[in-house]
């Protein structure tokens, strides 16, 4: 383990746990021992939140998406609101992962949150996630005061996989013209393919949780081919836009021993470049989905800066 003696002493502890491979012939035992180790968490009683199920109409052809939608139980008038896209590489993960930082979040900043059940690939490649995640912002455009949220404060949010989709929802919404996003919330984004074949890899980064290997399992299912292949969609890989202006306010955090740290901090960069409002945060010896340390410091410090940004974000109109 070469960059162990990098690692937050408080984020060790999780590095004891047994790791995971990923491919064709386990993805369906994972899916099925993530679902599980999710089932086994005590679900919080007596919490001021609503939560309920919608179905909505997908793109032509394509199953109805089903919403996990979360709202304040003592919540008057029209609410913000954030369309969540959770994460998994791609090919793991449902609402469900997000469930208890929901609830919290949704009760902390008086919103209304939307966790959409987007396919999974390798069944579903791209582009169905990125179309069903789109299929799920206009639904709220459209229902907005059906829903009581303001169309004028809606914004995206993602982990991982899910940032790489929220950050290519910013990109499709503003290319299609038909919906727009307030903010864009990407928490250690998966957004670029190419890693997988950088000539100069970072040498302290991706040994942990989400490693290399991962990478290009993820990458190669939902793409269909290899990563790094010519032609890859923007829509795909947020990162491989030509152009990134006129996209909504952005907020990107990633941990410095995180597989995505170039990728996320280059993508930053070229915001800022764009004339795109940014705020970057990199935080020292932390690795992929490091909050699963829930009581660390430093994911204490991530959460207080993630929150503190979207309370911001949603005082903001379009």
């Amino acid at each position: 383990m070469e960059s162990r003696h990098l690692v937050d002493p408080e984020l060790l502890p999780l590095l004891a746990q047994p790791t995971f491979e990923i491919s064709n012939d386990t993805l369906h035992g994972l899916r099925t021992m993530f679902a599980e180790e999710r089932a086994a968490v005590p679900v919080p009683q007596g919490q001021p939140v609503e939560i309920r199920q919608i179905m909505v109409p997908a793109r032509a052809g394509a199953p109805a998406l089903r919403l996990l939608a979360y709202r304040p139980t003592q919540s008057p008038g029209t609410l913000p609101a954030i369309l969540h896209i959770h994460g998994g590489g791609y090919v793991l993960g449902t609402p469900e992962m997000a469930d208890i930082a929901n609830r919290e979040l949704s009760i902390a900043l008086g919103c209304a949150i939307f966790s959409v059940e987007y396919r999974l690939a390798p069944e579903t490649p791209h582009p169905g996630p990125i179309e069903d995640c789109y299929a799920a912002l206009k639904y709220l455009h459209a229902h907005a005061t059906t829903l009581g949220i303001d169309p004028a404060r809606i914004g995206v949010k993602g982990e991982s996989a899910g940032g790489g989709l929220a950050a290519a929802l910013a990109l499709l919404a503003r290319d299609r013209g038909e919906v727009s996003l307030a903010f864009q919330h990407l928490i250690y984004p998966m957004i670029d393919d190419r890693t997988c074949i950088h000539p100069d890899p970072h040498p302290w980064v991706g040994e942990f949780i989400w490693t290399r290997p991962h990478n290009a399992f993820g990458w190669a299912s939902l793409l269909g081919t290899a990563p790094g292949s010519p032609g890859i969609s923007p829509y795909a890989a947020a990162a491989r836009a030509e152009s990134l202006s006129g996209l909504p306010p952005c907020f990107i955090a990633v941990g410095a021993l995180d597989l995505f740290l170039e990728e996320d901090m280059d993508y930053a960069r070229r915001l800022t470049r764009a004339g795109v409002p940014v705020e970057l945060h990199v935080y020292p010896g932390a690795y992929h989905a490091f909050q699963m340390n829930p009581d660390a410091r430093i994911t204490l410090e991530a959460e207080r800066d993630s929150t503190a940004a979207l309370r911001l974000a949603m005082q903001r109109k379009l």
